[in-house]
C-alpha cells in the first residue's frame, strides 16, 4: 500500500486483485473516507461486501470482488468544483457519457456525482471508478 496516500494504495490494490481474479482482497490500512468509498462502490455494484476483520498485524478491511472493476483511481489533485462544471470532469475521467462514476466530497458527505448534481452540490473530486 501506498504510504503517502493509503486510499490510492487501496484502489490500486483493488484493481490489482481484480486483474488477477482474486475473490477477496485485504486493505489496509482503514479509514472513514476509505470506508465511505467503498459504500460507493459497493452500491454501485463494483464490489460486493467489505467487513472490517482482525490480523495478526492489527484490524484490515475484507473486500469481496464480483468481477465488475475494469478501472479505479484517485484523483489528484482534488479538483474543487462547481455544481455547474461536472461535465467537464466527467468528460475527462470517465470513458463514456453514463458510465462510471466520480465520488466527490460535498459538505453533504462523500457521494456521487450524480447525486451531488441532483442536490445541486459542488465539492472536491477524490475518485473515479468504471
Amino acid at each position: 500500500m501506498s504510504q503517502n496516500d493509503p486510499l490510492a494504495g487501496a484502489l490500486s490494490h483493488l484493481v490489482n486483485c481484480e486483474n488477477i481474479a482474486r475473490k477477496e482482497a485485504y486493505l489496509s490500512p482503514i479509514s472513514k473516507t476509505l470506508k465511505s468509498v467503498l459504500g460507493i462502490m459497493k452500491e454501485q455494484g463494483y464490489i460486493g461486501s467489505f467487513s472490517e476483520v482482525a490480523d495478526s498485524g492489527g484490524r484490515v478491511m475484507k473486500v469481496n470482488l464480483v468481477s465488475k472493476l475494469n478501472r479505479c483511481g484517485v484523483i489528484k489533485p482534488r479538483f474543487a468544483l462547481k455544481r455547474d462544471s461536472y461535465e467537464k470532469y466527467e468528460k475527462r475521467f470517465l470513458p463514456a457519457k453514463g458510465f462510471g462514476v466520480l465520488i466527490v466530497s460535498t459538505t453533504k458527505g462523500i457521494t456521487t456525482h450524480d447525486k451531488a448534481k441532483d442536490l445541486g452540490l459542488g465539492g472536491k473530486l477524490i475518485a473515479y471508478c468504471y
